[in-house]
């Protein structure tokens, strides 16, 4: 099976514009993210719609390509990259541009997931530490079946532990935090990209619900790492400091 890495990474952001280009450790975060993915994979695109990020990305020896601007997510422009690249790959992995400290190891848990035929899309999941973190709308939860399948994801604790005390509910359910990482079989890509908001997105603004509610199959991998993911000048100085730590 032949595997394609693309990295979405645009200018525009509300709370850090800029942010791929933005400099940690002596490098830009996106050569950092490039460099993790490229470790694993030999065919990694980084799909932009910024002139100076396309520039910085040949610049350090990566492949990109433009896109245009006006994509409401990073899967339709990964999709759009896909068609201009003719990927001939079975299964494109849509890694973000603000998660330098991605793992090898994260990729590869991500990969044999489609060693089950019925694995539509993949993502990654990581046990929640705290119930604080379990009640954090930021971080959308999953729950699976028992082959690993995906039931639901939400911003709201699910499920709700019943007869338990709130101290309880983590020593009383494996609570798992969802990590933005996918990955699609190359004409699920092409199917997911023309389907419109269902209500499950509208309410609880998570993309992948849309392919929920249309029948798709996403398989769920486990992974121990926490990585740093950059949305903010903040989150950038705590990535500083990580780095610094490993």
């Amino acid at each position: 099976m032949k595997f394609m890495a693309i990295i979405p990474a645009r200018y525009a952001s509300t709370r850090f514009p800029g942010k791929p280009l933005a400099v940690l450790g002596g490098k830009t975060v996106i050569q950092r993210v490039y460099e993790q993915v490229s470790s694993l994979l030999d065919e990694v695109y980084v799909a932009t719609d910024d002139e100076h990020i396309f520039q910085a990305v040949v610049a350090f020896g990566g492949r990109a390509i433009m896109t245009r601007s006006d994509h409401k997510s990073g899967t339709d422009r990964i999709e759009e990259a896909a068609e201009k690249i003719g990927a001939e790959a079975d299964v494109i992995i849509n890694v973000q541009g603000d998660e330098p400290f991605i793992q090898p190891s994260q990729i590869r848990t991500l990969m044999q997931l489609f060693d089950v035929p019925e694995t539509q899309i993949g993502t990654l999941g990581k046990p929640f530490e705290s119930i604080d973190a379990i009640e954090n709308p930021n971080s959308p939860k999953i729950v699976t079946d028992n082959r690993g399948f995906a039931l639901y994801f939400s911003r709201s604790p699910i499920p709700y532990v019943r007869g338990k005390e709130r101290n309880e509910w983590l020593a009383s359910y494996p609570f798992l935090k969802h990590l933005g990482i996918y990955a699609y079989r190359r004409e699920v890509l092409r199917e997911v990209t023309q389907l419109p908001q269902g209500r499950l997105e509208k309410a609880e603004s998570l993309e992948q619900l849309r392919w929920l509610e249309n029948g798709y199959r996403i398989r769920v991998g486990l992974t121990d790492v926490e990585t740093v993911g950059i949305d903010t000048p903040e989150d950038l100085k705590r990535a500083e400091q990580f780095l610094k730590s490993i």
